[in-house]
């Protein structure tokens, strides 16, 4: 249809945007980041994987890590040295095993050579099989962290003889391999994300400089909200671990290049209409931006409900993310269109738009969707709703926990350790667990142990400062139901005794209490996050219908993503589970993000409503969005798919489902379901608000749509 040119009345509007403000605007950034870059290099030395730091304080393991910090020569690592050879152990083979040991223990002395009381330290230990040797190493946190000291015990058990193998295992190897897969992950993620969203930007404008300012915007919030998150962590003890950190830089850069896309697809639309383009930029701030925010604001207050979770790397996340999300959002609201208006029309070369005043737009792809669409939208409707249900089947596969032992794509030697050990040592198949107890009763409690189911071993260890520690071996496979359940009875029997105020951690318990904290969280975090997206939903829409459809929608798609994911986790990349952080953060990211199409989609259809009426309304909203919708969701879909790129399988997960949900919002539910139900439903959709009846337009000047007329 014919656009008109700009009114006469723009003056206002002209001296609201004059010269001077976007100058001011990048000065003021300028400023912001000569202080804020230097903050955003710190975040590293804040960040923490520690069970202690991420398990609340009320947990039993969080109790036993706090009370081995406190004593004489603080926690410990436990390592476990496993050697081996096909055939059985020869003489020089077990005198190795012991020379290792010996020294090893002069170099780490056990906390009792500083003053406590001991029983006899711990020793070689031989197999039934005679083909393997083994020792405990615990080594106290006074030395350094695992990922420190794993490498130089390796590096000193290597004169050994020939034929001889060695696997350096146990709770403090696993931590230290774990420890090196995050070595270098925030460097590794901010460079992969800032490649995969260069050349998404390039491919979408095919312009030579175009797809240099959204990605310098986006890069000044990403190290902004890195330095204000860095700020917060200090001012108020936030737990940031490196999960956390790697995806607070994927959410910036995916919903700020969003927030970037939309903005230039209106500010070209205005460029048509309005010759000055600080006029034309105030025009594109006015239409994009309340989407815009009222995105933001969804994905803010979503975020902010984990703030109720007691896991504190989880409850982290919450100000974590917020912080990147309204940082992005200041970002490209102020700086981008200030760089944009100080670079005019000619930034967009060779495409430029010109001013015209008959540029006449054209139904394109999305138009030819939103005929077919409106021409069957029942079968629109059963068919997408088809597509979901197919994929939520895949919920049926293994959904079952992960191991620690299975988060490495390529299993290191901390992990061949494990299975080494129960092949030649099936009695100490498990972690050990740490029992802390009043010396009192120890000999009761060591008694008690002992006679638990699953316990194949329960060592007597120091006392010191009023405590009393036990070492328990259980017999079954490290992160399994049988072990949770031994970890269990354990608890159940010692509490029991009086007066003993015994308390079992150790590092499956960690993760048991991690994993019971976590579905505790899921069932208070869910439905708070429901509602609260719901409310803001009904605020924005100002309609109750609406929300209600769009939710609705939203949680089958997550259903739908999670299920095709488990089924590409389980049958094609063979893991062995879905991480237990993995349910929470994706429904969070896929509910709170997925809306956000939903928001730019139908937040447009209800303006046009006014004007052409519900149908034909969404059939412009889905003309004038579709391609630049599409854009964004393939963009923060190609951001989350980076994590994809990282060695350690939750990530993985994390990073394929949320790309592959993205996709579906974007692909099928925002473009075909949701017009779809807008035609099944017409105006009831916006009930109880009411629109005034469109007015009746010039045949010119209606919406390029044929075949039957949408219902409004």
């Amino acid at each position: 249809m014919a656009v008109k040119a700009a009114p006469p009345g723009e003056a206002p509007a002209g001296r609201l945007a004059g010269r001077w403000v976007p100058w001011l605007v990048i000065g003021l950034w300028v400023a912001l980041a000569a202080v804020m870059v230097p903050l955003s290099g710190k975040l590293s030395s804040v960040t923490t994987d520690r069970a202690v730091d991420t398990l609340p304080a009320s947990a039993e393991s969080t109790k036993v890590a706090v009370l081995e910090d406190s004593l004489p020569g603080g926690e410990d690592n436990t390592f476990v040295f496993v050697y081996h050879r096909a055939g059985g152990m020869t003489d020089a083979d077990r005198a190795s095993v012991e020379r290792h040991y010996n020294t090893l223990a002069k170099r780490y002395p056990p906390k009792a050579a500083a003053g406590g009381e001991d029983d006899e330290g711990p020793a070689t230990r031989p197999s039934t099989d005679g083909e393997a040797m083994m020792f405990t190493l615990d080594v106290s946190t006074t030395y350094g962290p695992p990922e420190t000291i794993v490498g130089p015990l390796r590096e000193a058990a290597k004169d050994r003889p020939a034929g001889l193998g060695l696997d350096v295992t146990g709770p403090a190897a696993i931590d230290g391999d774990m420890d090196a897969v995050f070595d270098g992950i925030d460097l590794q993620v901010f460079l992969t994300t800032v490649v995969v969203v260069t050349l998404l930007l390039i491919l979408t404008y095919r312009s030579p400089v175009l797809w240099f300012i959204p990605l310098m915007a986006v890069g000044a919030a990403a190290l902004t909200a890195m330095a204000t998150v860095y700020l917060l962590v200090k001012g108020f003890g936030i737990v940031i671990n490196d999960q956390n950190s790697a995806l607070l830089t994927i959410l910036v850069f995916g919903v700020g290049t969003d927030y970037a896309l939309l903005l230039i697809a209106r500010y070209r639309e205005t460029l048509h209409h309005h010759e000055n383009v600080r006029v034309a930029m105030v025009h594109a701030l006015r239409g994009a931006a309340p989407a815009i925010v009222a995105s933001a604001a969804t994905v803010i207050a979503g975020l902010l409900c984990l703030l109720v979770a007691d896991l504190n790397s989880t409850s982290g996340l919450g100000p974590i993310g917020a912080a990147g999300i309204l940082c992005a959002l200041v970002a490209m609201l102020t700086l981008f269109p200030a760089v944009l208006v100080v670079l005019g029309r000619r930034i967009f070369w060779p495409a430029i738009p010109r001013f015209d005043t008959a540029v006449q737009e054209k139904p394109g792809l999305w138009g030819r969707l939103g005929t077919a669409i409106s021409r069957r939208r029942w079968v629109a409707t059963v068919g997408s709703l088809g597509v979901l249900g197919v994929l939520a089947i895949g919920l049926a596969g293994n959904t079952g926990a992960l191991r620690e032992q299975d988060q490495f794509l390529s299993a290191p030697e901390s992990v061949t350790g494990f299975t080494v050990l129960r092949q030649h040592f099936p009695e100490l198949g498990g972690q050990p667990m740490t029992i802390f107890t009043r010396p009192a009763h120890q000999e009761r409690v060591l008694d008690i142990v002992q006679g638990t189911r699953g316990v194949a071993l329960a060592v007597p260890g120091q006392t010191s400062g009023g405590w009393a520690d036990i070492s328990v071996f259980p017999t079954d496979a490290p992160d399994t139901a049988a072990e949770y359940d031994t970890i269990k009875r354990v608890r159940a029997a010692v509490h029991a005794v009086d007066g003993a105020e015994a308390i079992v951690g150790g590092p499956s318990a960690e993760n048991l209490d991690t994993e019971v904290t976590t579905t505790r969280d899921e069932k208070l975090v869910i439905p708070l996050v429901l509602t609260v997206v719901l409310i803001v939903l009904g605020l924005l829409l100002r309609a109750i219908v609406a929300p209600l459809v769009l939710m609705a929608t939203v949680i089958v798609s997550f259903a739908a993503a999670f299920g095709g994911s488990v089924f590409v986790f389980d049958t094609i990349l063979g893991f062995e589970g879905v991480d237990y952080s993995v349910p929470l953060l994706a429904f969070l990211f896929l509910v709170a993000l997925g809306i956000d199409y939903n928001i730019f989609l139908v937040s447009r259809a209800r303006e046009e409503a006014v004007r052409l009426g519900t149908g034909e309304g969404m059939l412009k909203a889905l003309s004038a969005t579709g391609g630049v919708i599409t854009s964004a969701g393939l963009v923060l879909a190609a951001t989350f798919a980076v994590l994809a790129s990282l060695p350690l399988v939750m990530l993985i997960e994390v990073g394929f489902l949320v790309a592959f949900g993205v996709l579906l919002d974007a692909l099928l539910v925002r473009s075909v379901l949701v017009p779809a139900l807008t035609l099944l439903i017409g105006r009831r959709m916006w009930w109880p608000s009411r629109l005034s009846r469109p007015v009746e337009l010039p045949d010119d000047q209606r919406p390029l749509v044929k075949g039957p007329a949408p219902q409004r």
